[in-house]
């Protein structure tokens, strides 16, 4: 799964390296412990108003709720999506042929499970870690019931991190790995015109597994309380 990550480069950084055109929502400092439900930034590409498709960097809460859902509490469970399933499970596969996303990653955190019990944070990150990975997202619009129409809170946007079966170079430290898009299949994950099924599932079939360096960190980052570029720092 991946349960926490980090966003930790300048904003005009993101911009170019996604090719964005324009900016929606609130904007987010850097941070190396995002958790659940905190607000993270997630990139779509749709229409403009002349027809033409214009890439933008929005905001949502980790942890999606179908619109569908009898309240918000249900996006705690769903952070993660599995690829191998986000087609066809109802939570997910509305958003997976509609309302793909590309979520920016400096890198994440895993733990892994020692023979003795004890669990091991890593940080996994590419090679260049100016780099930003582009991971597989989706996104999805949950009304509330208590809110009239014209409510500005009236819709709340969510978010989840697709993740696939791990590497046998990473799979010793957790089994699933986020689904990283590299930068040339970026457009192709954001065409909002393909919309099958077969056509979603063929473009996750796609995906080259990740290669990523993993480095064992601090207990501290366990704790959503601590935050600082400190955390990504090899273990003493």
């Amino acid at each position: 799964m991946c349960g926490r990550f980090v966003v930790a480069g300048s904003k005009q950084a993101m911009l170019d390296a996604f090719e964005i055109n324009a900016v929606e929502g609130q904007e987010l400092a850097p941070s190396w412990n995002i958790a659940p439900t905190d607000e993270i930034r997630f990139i779509t590409q749709r229409p403009d108003a002349d027809g033409a498709l214009e890439r933008r960097l929005e905001t949502a809460r980790w942890g999606l709720v179908p619109s569908w859902a009898k309240d918000p509490k249900a996006g705690a469970r769903l952070i993660n999506a599995r690829s191998e399933t986000v087609t066809g499970k109802p939570s997910f596969r509305t958003a997976a042929a509609e309302r793909r996303a590309l979520i920016p990653m400096n890198g994440y955190y895993e733990w892994q499970k020692n023979p003795d019990g004890s669990k091991t944070p890593t940080y996994l990150h590419p090679q260049d870690e100016d780099e930003l990975l582009g991971v597989a997202g989706l996104y999805e619009f949950w009304p509330n019931p208590e809110l009239p129409e014209d409510h500005p809170g009236k819709w709340l946007v969510t978010a989840t991190v697709i993740t696939t079966s791990a590497t046998d170079a990473l799979g010793h430290i957790h089994d699933r790995t986020p689904l990283i898009i590299p930068g040339e299949l970026h457009a192709d994950w954001l065409d909002p015109h393909t919309t099958g099924k077969t056509d979603v599932q063929r473009l996750i079939d796609a995906i080259p597994k990740p290669h990523l360096v993993p480095r064992i960190v601090g207990k501290e980052v366990g704790s959503v309380r601590n935050n600082g570029p400190q955390l990504i720092k090899p273990a003493k």
